[in-house]
């Protein structure tokens, strides 16, 4: 399959950021990842700030539990950062990350080339991490249109899809990301390193400690 030419492979790629902060944070007892703090700022902050380097044309984040919490913080955030910063709640969060990710993908409005889908709660990942997902793009195949970190056999996150797979998955009623990836793996080049920031999270008490974070 090959998707109709709406990404473009140039080095001046212009990016859009969905972030998704709607979780429950249940193994952490009910708790808002995004809010965790590193070194004195929230996981949200942190990242957010981190990108203004890469000039996003778009970030939009994915509210849904805490969402009173989270758009305060988004608020805030918005004064210190240059580029556009927006948000949207989803009503439904119980129905889990995928409903999350359709509506992310669904109120995006920024003319992006390439996309990536970030999770809130990847202390690690900076602008680094993303500016290595750009470089891959402007080096896949002509069929490749999705850029996978791949450390030590595991998926990492984020990932980086073009603007014409987002319209495939957008077409299809229903269809997000992962399963569209696992339906066509040709699309989909892997990026193999050994960075371990694109495979840590936090899911436990024990990973905030481990990570050396701090409650809000």
């Amino acid at each position: 399959m090959t998707v109709s030419g709406e990404s473009s492979k140039s080095p001046n790629l212009r990016l859009a950021i969905l972030i998704l902060a709607a979780g429950e944070g249940s193994r952490l007892g009910g708790y808002p990842k995004a809010l965790l703090k590193k070194d004195g700022d929230s996981l949200l902050k942190y990242f957010v700030q981190s990108i203004q380097t890469l000039e996003p044309l778009e970030t939009l984040i994915v509210t849904g539990f805490y969402s009173d919490q989270i758009e305060a913080e988004i608020k805030l955030i918005k004064q210190f950062v240059a580029s556009p910063i927006t948000w949207v709640k989803n009503l439904q969060p119980e129905l889990g990350q995928a409903s999350s990710v359709r509506l992310g993908l669904e109120s995006l409005r920024s003319d992006y080339d390439v996309l990536t889908i970030a999770l809130c709660d990847q202390p690690s990942i900076a602008s680094t991490e993303i500016e290595a997902l750009l470089g891959q793009f402007n080096q896949i195949a002509a069929n490749q249109e999705i850029i996978l970190p791949m450390v030590n056999g595991q998926r990492g996150n984020p990932v980086l899809f073009s603007r014409g797979v987002i319209n495939q998955i957008l077409s299809i009623p229903g269809m997000v990301c992962r399963p569209y990836m696992n339906e066509h793996p040709e699309l989909v080049k892997s990026f193999t390193t050994d960075n371990k920031a694109y495979l840590m999270d936090v899911d436990t008490q024990s990973d905030i400690q481990k990570l050396g974070l701090d409650p809000i």
